[in-house]
């Protein structure tokens, strides 16, 4: 029925379901195994579980303080001077949130006004452009150099302007599992450092990298960390994204600014689970030996599939990993994820989802971050494709 007494403008014209949802649908609907939303399917370290439990038990179940619970953010800060070496004040610089994605809304809420630019690298996870959007900012899209997926910095020189307010940076990177390395992050320094620009790294994948790589944080350079607001997941890092919790690290200045809007948002962020990862994260082993837990997985999934005729480059980091089809099909990478989840039987994303006019690689994004019996399911199935 559209019959209201009322109209509505849309604030976000152009912005429908996800690509997630709509893959992730498709493959409840033929019961396919789904290899496109990014999240695991193992069990979580029982023994976050039990601290969390304890916690509920204790009582730990009213209201968080509004930045979070004090004993989490000096373990935060803790982890940070441990990995990187850096000072964080865990009052003034540390702030929980529900997930990643609020806290990339909140930071981008709190310093984006009306026609300011923020720069986006495509294919772009897609929360960025319509958090810009709302604020009346412009997403100003910058590709990514295809097949590596790399930062063409002339190119960015090119678009700054006296508009540009923010860049957006992610590494590990999600789609595409590239990185970015010391080198780029120092031209991105040099490029804002007499700017008013700030930047945004959607760090989520911290810890995710392969092949002996390091993770270059913002944190990692003090002429970015000053103007930087970071992002992390602990959903990503202790494969639990259902429960939704992240954090953002910042300059006091700015972490201000970003809770003038979290406290309105959302206030504060789940209590007892806070309490738990506290003291979760007074042991380093819990997330500093994901990298070779995953790389294991991406190894794994790379050889049950190299009979098959995908074309590929080992992901460098992140738990997602392309596969051109261009010698299967012709086909455009939608229609191709879609028949391959009703035919085959395996849901995939497709990368033409995450640039903001649906360009097509022949490429399709698969989440390795299951179950071994599930990855051998999955690719049983894709074996038909011979």
């Amino acid at each position: 029925m559209n019959n209201y007494p009322f109209s509505i403008r849309s604030k976000l014209p152009q912005v429908g379901t996800t690509i997630f949802t709509v893959m992730s649908a498709l493959a409840n609907e033929h019961q396919a195994i789904n290899l496109s939303q990014g999240f695991p399917d193992f069990e979580v370290d029982k023994n976050l579980i039990d601290l969390i439990h304890a916690e509920y038990q204790a009582g730990k179940n009213q209201y968080a303080p509004m930045p979070g619970v004090k004993e989490l953010r000096e373990a935060i800060a803790e982890k940070y001077s441990n990995s990187y070496g850096v000072a964080i004040d865990p009052d003034l610089e540390v702030t929980v949130t529900p997930g990643a994605t609020t806290a990339i809304f909140s930071a981008i809420t709190a310093v984006v006004h009306p026609d300011d630019e923020v720069l986006i690298f495509e294919p772009a996870y897609d929360c960025y452009a319509p958090a810009i959007t709302l604020c009346g900012g412009v997403p100003v899209y910058i590709e990514l150099k295809a097949p590596d997926f790399t930062i063409d910095w002339e190119v960015v020189k090119k678009r700054i302007n006296h508009k540009t307010r923010m860049i957006i940076i992610n590494t590990p990177h999600n789609p595409t599992g590239s990185i970015i390395s010391d080198k780029d992050m120092r031209q991105l320094e040099k490029l804002v450092l007499t700017t008013d620009i700030l930047i945004l790294s959607d760090e989520v994948y911290e810890h995710i990298l392969f092949d002996e790589q390091a993770h270059q944080s913002v944190l990692r350079f003090p002429k970015l960390a000053e103007r930087s607001f970071a992002v992390y997941s602990f959903g990503k890092t202790f494969h639990a994204t259902g429960w939704k919790l992240g954090y953002v690290i910042a300059p006091e200045a700015l972490t201000k600014e970003f809770r003038k809007v979290h406290q309105f948002n959302v206030f504060s962020t789940n209590t007892p689970v806070q309490y738990a990862l506290a003291k979760y994260l007074k042991t380093p082993e819990h997330y500093l030996g994901l990298n070779a837990f995953y790389e294991e997985k991406r190894n794994y999934f790379l050889n049950l599939i190299k009979d098959l005729p995908f074309i590929y480059t080992p992901t460098r980091g992140s738990y997602f990993q392309l596969l051109d089809y261009s010698k299967i099909s012709d086909e455009k990478d939608m229609d191709y994820a879609k028949r391959l989840t009703k035919e085959i039987g395996v849901a995939t994303v497709p990368l033409s989802a995450f640039y903001h006019r649906a360009k097509d690689y022949h490429l399709l994004r698969f989440c390795f971050a299951k179950k071994q019996e599930t990855l051998d399911r999955a690719v049983e199935r894709l074996l038909k494709l011979n």
